[in-house]
């Protein structure tokens, strides 16, 4: 068996570190979870983690960004392969009953942006990484209305706003209650498609 090289290595241990960060911040919360115990469930020492993060804020919104991947691909796929607007809309309602309100990802999310909001390296990056969303959000909804051969009403960054700010206040609710339905937000996406003209 070929030895790995030190490049490789390195990078390895950072996907560990990544991996058991994110299902300890999802678990146990972020404040909570220090980056020893990161580093001792990974199977390293604290030197390790250092040499990988220069912080733990960094090493937050990298598992921040590993969350948004996953959770963006996951819609792209529930939609993916629909015919029709009301199918999508369908699928768009099934993601959201299972993703909104996820209660490790929207404490991880709100925890993280509160405690570090004093920190204005990592304002800015939060502020970045948003806009860096809407744009993706916006680019999928572009996608959506071409495939369906639909034209917006809006720019796609203004509905892509509009649901993501609907999505995130319902996802903070939905953690703490539930029960309470994500209708609103897929009246909002099927009112932004049905205003669509053809063509």
């Amino acid at each position: 068996m070929a030895r790995i090289s030190r490049k490789e290595s390195h990078a390895q241990t950072r996907e560990r570190l990544i991996e058991t960060a994110h299902r300890l911040f999802l678990s146990d919360g972020y404040n909570a979870t220090s980056l020893d115990k990161v580093a001792a469930e990974a199977g390293y020492s604290k030197g390790a983690v250092y040499s990988n993060f220069s912080t733990k804020h960094e090493l937050g919104l990298v598992v921040l960004d590993v969350i948004h991947q996953e959770r963006a691909l996951s819609l792209a796929s529930a939609v993916s392969g629909v015919e029709t607007v009301e199918g999508r809309i369908d699928a768009f309602a099934a993601w959201a009953e299972a993703n909104i309100g996820d209660v490790g990802w929207t404490a991880l999310e709100v925890e993280f942006a509160t405690s570090t909001r004093r920190v204005p390296s990592v304002s800015q990056q939060l502020a970045d990484r948003r806009r860096e969303l809407t744009a993706a959000v916006a680019g999928l909804i572009e996608q959506q209305a071409d495939d369906l051969g639909l034209t917006l009403p809006s720019p796609a960054e203004d509905a892509a706003v509009q649901l993501l700010s609907l999505g995130i206040g319902l996802g903070v609710q939905r953690a703490f209650d539930p029960d309470l339905s994500v209708a609103s937000l897929v009246d909002l996406l099927r009112s932004l498609l049905q205003g669509a003209t053809k063509g």
